[in-house]
């Protein structure tokens, strides 16, 4: 896997694979394992105060000299606290979701950060690049945790994203392998962001319970749930069959909220309840069927992208 293009000259990695800044899983231990081993590691913000995330950043600094990012939710009430944070700790890279992203580019790029936001759509994408985003996730629909309202494709929002933008892709959703790697740079992205799999390594910071699920999960045990609030995608447990038929016998948004209530992704991730937690994960965890080292992983993944691209020439 010998990839020298603008993600990997942007973000100075050796491999084109950014780990996803997930809640209650991605912290200091899982972000700097991911850029030791040649890729982007992502410290999730979305479940942490400012004290907290500082705290991270400085372990993961301690932990790597290599380039690792944080990913912060713009929607949150305290996102202004959290940047400063990150421009504090002189943090150079941030991805953005769940919001608009002019938001706080000028402050980010005034202290010479990168700035990557995550996508659903064509729309959002131009948004983004027209405010100085230096590239753009485009997130498909099958990708774990909150998925944009459109519900496309990761196969077919990808090439429209590189037909749209000047900016480079980052590909998102459903992949979990080396063969999804290839599979999403021939659709034209110059990187992948991976959060599944990586939730289910052995440096990721969830509960052995949640982690134990993925590996257990085949093609159709997730489902996209909460669409009048906010979708997200999860593995099937008894929270998410009662949203389901309360959404089905139309439930107002209110009455979802009611039952969402509060924490409850820390329950299902990081507490370990299986029943009543949201246990975000994407579509790709039928892939999943062993926790592994990161290290181990990255290996995976080369040997995986390099026996397929073997292949194909092979067979042209």
């Amino acid at each position: 896997m010998k990839i020298n293009n603008r993600i990997t000259q942007l973000l100075g990695i050796e491999y084109p694979i950014i780990q996803a800044g997930m809640v209650w899983v991605s912290g200091w231990k899982l972000a700097s394992a991911v850029s030791n081993n040649g890729g982007l590691g992502l410290i999730g913000a979305g479940s942490m105060k400012p004290d907290l995330l500082r705290e991270h950043i400085q372990k993961c600094k301690a932990a790597t000299e290599n380039p690792f990012g944080v990913n912060v939710p713009l929607l949150r009430g305290d996102a202004a606290d959290l940047i400063k944070v990150v421009i504090d700790e002189e943090v150079k890279i941030v991805f953005s979701s769940a919001g608009h992203p002019g938001k706080f580019i000028d402050e980010l790029k005034k202290n010479n950060i990168i700035v990557v936001h995550v996508v659903p759509s064509v729309k959002f994408a131009l948004k983004a690049e027209s405010v100085g985003c230096d590239a753009v996730v485009g997130e498909g629909v099958e990708a774990g945790g909150h998925n944009g309202a459109e519900e496309i494709t990761t196969f077919c929002l990808i090439p429209q994203l590189v037909d749209s933008l000047k900016i480079p892709v980052i590909a998102a959703g459903g992949i979990v392998d080396g063969r999804g790697i290839l599979a999403a740079l021939a659709l034209g992205a110059e990187g992948v962001q991976i959060g599944t799999r990586f939730a289910a390594t052995t440096e990721s910071s969830a509960h052995p319970n949640y982690k134990h699920k993925i590996v257990e999960a085949k093609d159709n045990d997730t489902i996209l749930i909460l669409k009048k609030i906010s979708s997200a995608r999860m593995i099937k447990n008894e929270f998410s069959e009662l949203v389901h038929k309360a959404e089905l016998n139309g439930a107002k948004e209110d009455e979802l909220k009611q039952l969402l209530g509060f924490k409850r992704e820390r329950l299902g991730i990081f507490d370990g309840d299986l029943k009543q937690g949201m246990l975000e994960a994407g579509q790709g965890a039928g892939l999943v069927k062993e926790i592994l080292p990161v290290k181990e992983l990255f290996a995976k993944f080369i040997e995986e992208y390099d026996f397929v691209m073997e292949r194909i020439k092979t067979s042209v």
